[in-house]
């Protein structure tokens, strides 16, 4: 069934979180340097482990976004024809997920990592005016990540770093805390995409049997990583850091927050650097992107939800291109006013990334 045309967005809208599809191992061969081309041909490796999504489950790629070989994008002239174009979005920030990043030899993953940022680069930042787009580093090496953040952070392009919310260690804690300073150093966002490194399971409780367990489980991993942040002291050792939530959902916030506040207060004596109440502290320091938006159809119940968030910078758009997480044809849920509408779509964007108040007209 044909897909209904998307509605038009206000001018300046920034979608802020879209993947371009890395045709394979071929087209970041290239781009590597000669010893790691001659490892890739030495060890026979022919595609690295995907981070998520079966190649063909539905919400993988929607089905009239799909190439011959079923995969999204992986030109910028089809990324802005698919992604852009029909709704009329004005800059996008690619966020490449491939699985550089879960690699175990970290020299390798490093390799990749400097390989993909080169390949989005050269292929789609180089050709495109609108594109814009995040670092990926090998997070398991903060040193590497550290040298890899170093090397593309005089390109203003690059407006983020790119981190998995399924990583080997919480998200807070100390050995990740030199990727944060590199971040705040080069004004630069945290992003934490859905995605894991597969060092541990997917679930609190073990391996998931099935897609849908892990799925719905991003949610909880996403809260562990907020509230690793929060009680480990990331915000307030960087207090120039913001962390960006890619594809975690919105409606567990509130609850999750309420409850982390809650035990704050009985239990601030043990993590006394947390000064403020973390209901606030995310407020102020955290953003998320709209898809999947996993609240109600009901317009009345997407306003009281907006309500229990007690913000409206918090939300950024988004259409998580190619993955399709949202109904029909139009990837702003019912309910939103015009004002919180453009809000969403152009003003929390250029306020959460400084590179795009710099560089966008």
């Amino acid at each position: 069934m044909p897909v209904a045309m998307p509605s038009r967005l206000p001018a300046g809208a920034i979608d802020c979180d879209l993947h371009p599809t890395v045709p394979g191992l071929a087209a970041l061969t290239p781009y590597l340097d000669p010893m790691w081309r001659e490892t890739v041909t030495r060890r026979g490796l022919d595609e690295l482990v995907p981070i998520s999504y079966p190649a063909n489950a539905p919400l993988t790629v929607r089905a009239d976004w799909r190439d011959a070989r079923g995969k999204g994008a992986s030109t910028a002239e089809r990324l802005h024809a698919e992604a852009l174009a029909p709704f009329g979005t004005g800059t996008a920030i690619l966020n490449c997920l491939y699985g550089a990043q879960v690699l175990f030899s970290d020299d390798l993953a490093a390799a990749f990592c400097r390989a993909t940022n080169d390949w989005i680069a050269a292929e789609f930042l180089d050709k495109n005016p609108a594109f814009r787009a995040s670092i990926v580093v090998p997070m398991l090496n903060a040193e590497l990540a550290v040298e890899e953040i170093g090397r593309r952070a005089p390109d203003p392009r690059f407006v983020q770093v790119l981190l998995l919310v399924g990583g080997e260690v919480p998200a807070g804690r100390r050995q990740n805390w030199p990727i944060y300073a590199a971040a705040e150093r080069h004004r630069l966002p945290i992003g934490i995409h859905a995605g894991s490194t597969y060092r541990h399971p997917t679930t609190p409780v073990g391996w998931a049997a099935s897609f849908t367990e892990d799925y719905i489980s991003q949610a909880a991993a996403f809260a562990s990583a907020l509230t690793s942040l929060v009680a480990e002291g990331v915000f307030a050792k960087f207090p120039d850091l913001t962390v960006v939530l890619l594809e975690s959902g919105v409606t567990w916030l509130p609850a999750h927050l309420w409850r982390l506040t809650k035990f704050w207060k009985g239990l601030r004596s043990e993590i006394p650097w947390v000064s403020d109440p973390p209901t606030t502290l995310v407020r102020e320091r955290v953003r998320l992107t709209l898809q999947p938006f996993d609240g109600p159809p009901d317009s009345a119940q997407v306003t009281r939800l907006m309500d229990h968030l007690g913000s409206d910078e918090m939300l950024l758009f988004s259409t998580d291109y190619p993955h399709w997480q949202f109904d029909g044809a139009a990837p702003l849920p019912d309910g939103l006013a015009p004002a919180l509408a453009r809000k969403i779509m152009v003003e929390n964007p250029l306020k959460t990334y400084p590179r795009l108040r710099e560089t966008v007209p």
